[in-house]
């Protein structure tokens, strides 16, 4: 499990392919405390650590992603230097400062506008339609890896604001209109769909 705070930014070094998608990805981290078998969340993608090192001073991790993976995220467009958003995985007694975030992304939106408003960034985003009725306003939402707050829905556009902190403490800072981004719907908003589901065939 996650909480959607960005605690580093990363960087894809190398993909290749063998049976399944290989990457290598630069971090900050200190990989010594990172065990082989460890989750990170990467761009919101909860990844395994397969192998680790450190090479001219940089530490660097490598994941394995399944092609289901690679359809229902953005990974297929990772090259070397793609910046992404890492996060660790929680721990019992770490502060909860996001929202709960599994790591397991349900779709891929667009951003298709964004308007600079004094330092702050507002971005309109759509997504597929099966997604659209778990996001709603004032409710979270997890982008690439980032806990962020719904500040407006319409159908399935809905609009988040980008403050400063967020733009330099993540990859934000580098978006554009077009950029495919990985859509993790609220926990909550999923359960409570299912229940009223469930009931409605009762």
């Amino acid at each position: 499990m996650f909480t959607g705070i960005i605690t580093d930014i990363g960087r894809v070094l190398t993909t290749r392919q063998q049976g399944d998608l290989q990457a290598r990805i630069a971090t900050g981290y200190d990989t010594d405390m990172i065990d082989i078998g460890a989750s990170i969340a990467c761009d919101g993608v909860c990844l395994t650590v397969v192998s680790k090192g450190r090479e001219d001073g940089q530490d660097w991790f490598d994941v394995d992603i399944s092609a289901e993976t690679v359809s229902k995220t953005n990974i297929g467009a990772w090259i070397s230097g793609t910046r992404l958003n890492l996060e660790r995985a929680l721990r019992v007694g770490d502060e909860l400062g996001g929202h709960i975030v599994s790591g397991h992304v349900d779709g891929v939106g667009k951003v298709i506008a964004l308007r600079h408003e004094g330092g702050s960034t507002r971005i309109t985003l759509r997504v597929p339609d099966d997604l659209a009725g778990f996001i709603a306003p004032k409710g979270s939402v997890a982008l690439n890896g980032t806990s962020l707050t719904v500040n407006d829905v319409d159908g399935a556009d809905f609009g988040v604001n980008l403050i400063p902190h967020t733009k330099t403490a993540t990859t934000w800072g580098d978006v554009a209109e077009g950029d495919l981004v990985n859509v993790e719907i609220d926990t909550l908003a999923r359960y409570v769909a299912r229940l009223r589901d469930w009931q409605g065939t009762g």
